[in-house]
């Protein structure tokens, strides 16, 4: 088993990452406040895990309940929460109860939003089962809905008590959702350690082939980036650079997920070709040569990802931008990259570039 910490001072939390972490109650008993447990899953992830997490904590001596709910991105939804919220106050579930989201983004941010909710706060864990998951999202205490009009626009900051990453987990993970976690492991080469993307490029096909100790590596590498940059940064609110920089590709990105709906494309997918049309703008922009921008490419295709954008027209591109969370007093800020290595946040982009952008990586 391999730690790091999330140091937010009394907040601070650790991440386990390895092999068997389901079956060890001895990381998350401790953190219980009373002897309640209730773990939040989905179709798809319960019938694989739950048991192997629930059992070793009941035998412990805990109350431990479950609230499944479906699978995808489409009912990350405030019908979805309120279903949340409803078994918990049919159990008389209190502040003293640990909530624990087992399963994927969607999982870990509805639990997370409802954790952060109800009673006006209780404690949770995070317990991711993908790729993207573990790398990302069960990490900084981003929790939140879907709204018809953009991705992740209702929701709360909300630090988990503890993440375990079980790489078992990855074992029956399908191909599609592994590049998807790719995905986000490829954008923290792209933004803040060069090093790393120079591994990547040697070691993709490791990855791809599910190898234990490269799949390790990456995971623990991903999270000691995105550890630093919590912990300077949590709230998001630095002028320039700080968390924001994590969003490299996501303002793309999510335009293609509300564009196509929630669900057509995975968020690693849409990600992926975000971050190539970033690139594409940092070339226009003088920043990027284009041999760069063909290294992301073929970085992005290694990991088995798509690269070219759905044809929605930039138009629409656009008019789904403006709604994004990174719209600043009325202007769109993008996180670009100066070099390979090294991404900014950038308010002076002009329209026509970001139109030819989007075209030029569009199928």
């Amino acid at each position: 088993m391999r730690s790091l910490t999330v140091g937010l001072g009394e907040r601070t939390y650790p991440i386990h990452i390895g092999p068997g972490l389901l079956g060890r109650p001895d990381l998350v008993a401790p953190l219980v406040p009373g002897k309640r447990v209730v773990v939040v899953s989905n179709v798809t992830v319960a019938p694989l895990y739950l048991e192997r997490f629930a059992a070793p904590l009941r035998g412990a001596g805990f109350d431990v309940s479950e609230i499944v709910l479906p699978d995808g991105e489409a009912f990350k939804t405030w019908t979805t929460l309120n279903d949340i919220f409803d078994a918990l106050l049919a159990r008389r579930c209190d502040r003293s109860t640990l909530l624990v989201a087992l399963g994927g983004g969607v999982i870990g941010d509805l639990a997370g939003f409802a954790a952060a909710s109800y009673q006006r706060g209780i404690s949770f864990a995070q317990i991711p089962t993908t790729l993207l998951s573990q790398v990302d999202s069960s990490v900084g205490g981003k929790t939140g809905i879907n709204h018809p009009r953009g991705k992740n626009m209702v929701g709360a900051f909300w630090q988990p008590r503890v993440v375990l990453a079980d790489t078992d987990t990855l074992r029956t993970l399908p191909d599609r959702e592994l590049s998807a976690g790719l995905a986000e492991i490829v954008k923290y080469g792209l933004i803040r350690d060069l090093p790393f993307l120079h591994w990547l490029e040697s070691n993709m096909s490791a990855l791809t082939a599910r190898d234990p100790q490269a799949l390790t590596y990456a995971i623990e590498r991903s999270c000691a980036n995105k550890a630093e940059v919590v912990a300077a940064d949590e709230r998001e609110t630095a002028k320039d650079g700080g968390r924001a920089l994590l969003n490299l590709g996501h303002t793309f990105g999510h335009a293609i997920e509300t564009g196509l709906g929630y669900g057509e494309w995975l968020h690693g997918e849409a990600v992926a070709v975000g971050m190539l049309m970033a690139a594409e703008l940092s070339r226009r922009l003088g920043w990027l040569m284009a041999d760069d921008v063909e290294r992301v490419r073929a970085l992005l295709e290694a990991a088995g990802l798509p690269v070219a954008g759905p044809l929605l027209g930039a138009d629409r591109y656009l008019e789904l931008m403006a709604h994004d969370k990174k719209v600043m007093a009325g202007r769109l800020r993008l996180v670009l990259l100066k070099h390979l290595g090294e991404a900014v946040t950038w308010a002076e982009t002009p329209e026509t570039e970001i139109r030819g952008a989007i075209e030029n990586c569009c199928a």
